[in-house]
């Protein structure tokens, strides 16, 4: 779906109706109405990030350090500009995906679902968190998504990761991602000091509060989500949660360890998020993954870190030099991006899908699945008016001699 109507369409109801009534098409603008809009708690809970920040400040550096080349007189027709890309043999319409964010009934009440409705009606790839306020089944039968996938956080239980694998390739997710760099939560101050954990209050645990083996094992059978469950039912619902390791096992996971998940889930494509580093992304090529996720969860596990663009170029050098007899995973990259501009430096420098994290959800706190819908129509808009006046035809004129950073100047 092309967004080259976008801005027109906002200054036409502008004309009409004497007043603007869109979502504001500004990160920072929309940052301060989410807050005004969600309790500290919640704002601070997106928002932040790992310790000092720093490896949030620096995805912003790596992507800042990036400057686009425009050429001009390439004969590029605005109208006919494409997004769509081919991947895992299908077709998607644009290069963005919904990157996985837990919690979101702290944000919105429609939570997940509006989200997903939204990301259907853009055409934009879904991911849906493990840790979602609404069961995995529920969201995939109000959405009736064509291109979801679902995130998992690997439990220690084998019994619970086999019950939720099973579940999500029965709904209909096309894709597994397993996030390796989340077995424990990063030290975050902003929530230790308002002494905020939304799980240990039972948020963001409706697909283990809804999975029959995490039901059987942890609840005597009982489901904290049944009519007449009481608050004591769902904290020890939550504690267990905790306390058993089965959204954040506690302990890291080895390469070695992904077979059980590919005898799981059976053919359909895994992806690994979290990968910063060029032996992991062998070590992921070494393990048959479909897909390689470069991420540095938006900053919010290692401080100090390096931004994670400055991973993306080495690794998808890497993946384009593999032998053509050999599997080449899928890159997708997410971590700081805010703009259409960003979006074209990631693609450039070799992403093919390109994640969107707290934009989206600080427009699911100011209108729900308008809000949401609003951000990544947005962001689709600018991406597309952007590469088309640096003389993009399509999003395959996108490599990187599109990209300078300075004291490069001599590649001009």
């Amino acid at each position: 779906m092309s967004m080259n109507g976008y801005m027109r369409q906002i200054f036409l109801d502008a004309l009409m109706q004497g007043k603007t009534e869109h979502l504001t098409t500004r990160y920072s603008k929309l940052r301060e109405q989410a807050e005004q809009k969600l309790s500290s708690e919640a704002f601070l809970y997106v928002d932040g990030s790992a310790s000092t920040q720093s490896t949030e400040l620096n995805n912003r550096k790596a992507l800042d350090a990036y400057q686009i080349v425009p050429r001009m007189m390439a004969g590029v027709e605005f109208s006919e500009f494409s997004t769509e890309r081919e991947i895992f043999g299908r077709t998607f319409a644009n290069p963005l995906i919904i990157s996985p964010i837990g919690v979101q009934g702290q944000l919105h009440p429609d939570s997940d679902v509006a989200t997903s409705q939204a990301a259907k009606e853009v055409e934009v790839t879904f991911c849906l968190s493990s840790a979602t306020s609404t069961p995995m089944e529920v969201v995939m039968e109000k959405s009736q998504h064509e291109e979801a996938w679902f995130q998992l956080y690997w439990p220690s239980d084998d019994d619970v990761t086999e019950s939720l694998i099973t579940r999500a390739k029965k709904a209909g997710y096309k894709v597994l991602v397993i996030t390796l760099d989340t077995w424990t939560l990063g030290w975050r101050p902003q929530d230790i000091d308002a002494g905020y954990n939304p799980f240990i209050k039972g948020m963001g645990c409706a697909n283990l509060f809804s999975d029959p083996v995490f039901v059987e094992k942890y609840c005597e059978g009982k489901s904290p989500l049944r009519d007449g469950a009481t608050a004591d039912d769902v904290q020890q619902a939550a504690l267990s949660v905790a306390t058993q390791g089965l959204l954040t096992s506690g302990k890291a996971r080895t390469w070695s360890e992904l077979a059980q998940i590919r005898k799981l889930w059976g053919d359909g494509p895994i992806v690994v998020k979290g990968v910063q580093t060029l032996t992991d992304a062998a070590r992921a090529v070494e393990a048959g993954v479909d897909g390689i996720w470069v991420s540095n969860h938006g900053g919010r596990q290692v401080d100090g870190a390096i931004g994670s663009l400055q991973a993306l170029g080495p690794i998808s050098q890497y993946i384009r030099g593999l032998p053509k007899d050999t599997k080449r995973p899928v890159i997708v990259f997410d971590s700081g991006i805010r703009s259409g501009a960003d979006i074209m430096k990631a693609v450039a420098l070799g992403a093919d899908l390109v994640g969107i994290g707290r934009p989206y959800a600080f427009g699911l706190a100011c209108r729900g699945q308008e809000g949401v819908e609003a951000v990544l129509k947005s962001l689709i808009a600018d991406f597309e008016m952007n590469a088309a006046l640096a003389g993009c035809r399509t999003i395959n004129d996108l490599g990187p001699h599109s990209l300078v950073k300075s004291g490069e100047e001599s590649r001009l």
